[in-house]
């Protein structure tokens, strides 16, 4: 079980190899010192930081971001190495000045296995006008390494700090790491979109642009936050059970266009005017999998989500100078007009044309360096899709014609595919963590498929279609239904698919029976072992079952006393689909539901509902909390998923197979075959 600290309270580390995971409200520049006995530097030499981000045994992060990973091998440290502290600095602000930790969220550090098991954590509160701060130390005590929450803040910034160890040149070690963090561009590894219900500070639907900024969307027509999958969050259960608690996370706001309408978005590998990726005068050709990471699916996970940020900063740097360019159009025209003198003859004709011309210009010189950028996104992805693994990977893609049962858990699972109208071929795969920390709503109502992306639907970048391969038009409310279904077994076949065998299963709520065709690829193979019961009994039955599990569950984590579970309970995670709701469900079993969509995600139980949002308004703003914790997903494409950068109206397209594919009844029947062999 994870252990949170509070200040001055230590933990033992049980290995060497770690991870220290930070995320904090804001932009902040992370390093590591290596003292001594009496935590004391030998020169500037002995720190990590961002102008010089390895040491042996150590790796930091190269750039000021919201969320760092910094890797730590004690095995390989010095033996004269006997502290090793993690810090974290705010950089100046645009006045020279410096805002201190209490103005942003209190910011959290976890130290984990390379694998993302969380060994303690410990979040700093109580900070006000420090600008600087050391989070924690790893520090050797009788052979043996501890972590030990410090929280020591310094108002008077880096320097501070780094004299405070012994540092003789710490004002000037200061400021080349400052000078370091500034010239690197900020960015965070980290999920696409924000918490249901909790959007982070300084993103999220309603974040502001640096000017120029694209116009405010009304609130009922922006588009809905969505998962938050992020890097590894700290799991919780001991074992034999391993189940993680939802967790929040910020992102940094977006770029903005610079006012000639070139991208001012930071570039990976900077590609130069009329450098194509590869090209002798242009950036190297991409690689899968050269993001940071201990291995390779998580460089492939953080290279994805890198790739979803740099296309949201660039395509909000492009809408932000298209704006721009529109607002100066009007302010030249208002002013040619605005003497009554001027409106006719030959002047205010050439004042018109002058300032369509420099209009055009600024437009078509921000699509320039769109397309600049594009063309290397869409030449990384070629490169990256191919890579992933099955777990990552659509369902056309070959690596599952060789799929076989893996003997462990994937860091995530893909979800689905997100896309914007400015490069509808270049999609984005949408990945979410694993252990499911939400559940899911599969919408099957025609109003919720129909909402707009949010944006005027003249703009070019306010445009969508709901006719795309999945399907030959914007279906009907009869065909909706099937698509949900078909993309709740596909999800359901995905996640058993991405777990060892005997770890993963589904149980499904059909009180009418409705289901029974688009369960038969489950019920055939056995992945669903017996049909579900009929009526609200039926209902009744399931849903005490796994509330009777999540509380039993619940308490033999409180307690660490996981081998004191009953022997009947089955431990393995539960994915339960509730089809056909509201029906056969009464009040109580209402709040069993919502019970389950708060808690079961840190027991091991996840709802996937199949609903129509329209149909369940009959019980009221009583739903309303059950709604907005499980995050939507549609079975047609849909722009209603935002980013917390800028909140750009994502396209969400469904992870379901192409139109006559066997490949998830393939992969269901070679689990069936694995769960024999196995003797399940």
């Amino acid at each position: 079980m994870t252990a949170e600290l509070v200040r001055g309270q230590n933990h033992p580390l049980d290995r060497t190899r770690v991870e220290i995971r930070i995320v904090a409200g804001g932009p902040v520049v992370a390093g590591v010192t290596l003292g001594d006995a009496q935590g004391r530097l030998p020169g500037a030499e002995s720190v990590a930081h961002p102008g010089a981000p390895r040491l042996t045994g150590i790796e930091v992060p190269g750039r000021a971001a919201a969320e760092h990973r910094i890797a730590v091998d004690l095995d390989a440290l010095s033996a004269a190495v006997h502290r090793v502290s993690v810090l974290l600095a705010l950089a100046p602000t645009g006045s020279g000045g410096r805002s201190g930790f209490g103005a942003v969220a209190a910011p959290s550090v976890a130290v984990t296995a390379p694998d993302g098991t969380a060994i303690a954590g410990y979040t700093l509160t109580g900070l006000g006008a420090e600008s600087a701060v050391v989070a924690v130390e790893l520090y050797r005590r009788q052979g043996a390494w501890k972590v030990r929450a410090v929280g020591q803040g310094y108002a008077d910034g880096l320097a501070a700090l780094l004299r405070d160890q012994g540092l003789p040149q710490a004002a000037e070690l200061a400021a080349a790491i400052e000078g370091a963090a500034g010239q690197a561009p900020a960015r965070t590894l980290r999920a696409p979109v924000a918490a249901h219900g909790a959007e982070p500070p300084g993103g999220g639907p309603d974040a502001a642009v640096d000017h120029p900024a694209p116009a405010r969307t009304p609130a009922a027509d922006r588009p809905e936050p969505a998962a938050d999958p992020s890097p590894p969050a700290a799991p919780s259960g001991g074992a034999p059970i391993d189940y993680r608690h939802p967790k929040r996370h910020t992102a940094p706001a977006p770029a903005a266009a610079a006012p000639d309408g070139t991208s001012a978005v930071p570039r990976r590998t900077p590609a130069p005017p009329g450098g194509a990726p590869g090209a002798p005068d242009g950036p190297p050709p991409p690689v899968a999998g050269d993001a940071a990471g201990w291995s390779m699916d998580e460089r492939l996970f953080n290279q994805i989500w890198g790739m979803f940020e740099d296309l949201a900063r660039s395509v909000a740097a492009y809408r932000s100078a298209a704006d721009f360019a529109d607002a100066r159009l009007a302010k030249e025209l208002d002013h040619a007009l605005a003497d009554p003198r001027d409106r006719l003859g030959t002047a205010a004709d050439a004042a018109r044309a002058a300032a369509r011309d420099k209009h055009a210009a600024l437009v078509a010189r921000a699509r320039e360096a769109l397309d600049r950028d594009l063309a290397q996104l869409v030449a990384e992805s070629e490169v990256v899709e191919p890579a992933l693994p099955p777990a990552f990977a659509r369902w056309d893609n070959p690596v599952w014609q060789g799929y076989r049962v893996p003997p462990e858990p994937p860091m995530a699972v893909r979800l689905g595919d997100l896309h914007l109208p400015e490069v509808p071929h270049l999609r984005i795969p949408m990945l979410v963590r694993l252990p499911l920390e939400r559940g899911l709503w599969i919408d099957s109502g025609r109003a919720a498929v129909l909402r707009s992306g949010g944006h005027p639907p003249e703009r070019e970048y306010g445009r969508r279609e709901l006719g795309s391969a999945l399907t030959d038009g914007p279906p009907d409310e009869a065909e909706l239904r099937r698509l949900a279904l078909e993309t709740a077994v596909a999800v359901a076949a995905r996640l058993l698919a991405s777990h060892p065998v005997g770890d993963f299963a589904v149980q499904v709520i059909d009180p009418g029976g409705a289901a029974a065709s688009a369960l038969a690829p489950l019920l055939e193979t056995g992945a669903l072992p017996e049909p579900p019961a009929p009526g609200a009994a039926g209902v009744a039955t399931v849903l005490e079952a796994l509330t009777r599990r999540v509380d039993l569950v619940q308490m033999a984590l409180r307690h660490r006393a996981a081998d004191a579970l009953p022997p009947d309970l089955d431990t393995a995670q539960q994915l339960l689909i509730v089809h056909d709701f509201p029906h056969g469900f009464d009040d109580r079993a209402l709040t069993r539901l919502r019970y389950l969509a708060d808690e079961g995600p840190s027991a091991g139980v996840h709802l996937l509902m199949v609903a129509d949002r329209d149909r369940a308004r009959e019980y009221g703003p009583l739903l309303d909390p059950l709604w907005r914790a499980l995050l939507r997903i549609t079975p047609v494409p849909a722009a209603h998923l935002g980013d917390p950068w800028v909140g750009h109206a994502w396209t969400y397209e469904p992870p379901l197979a192409p139109k006559g594919s066997q490949v998830v009844r393939q992969v269901l029947d070679r689990l069936a075959e694995a769960r024999r062999a196995d003797g399940c």
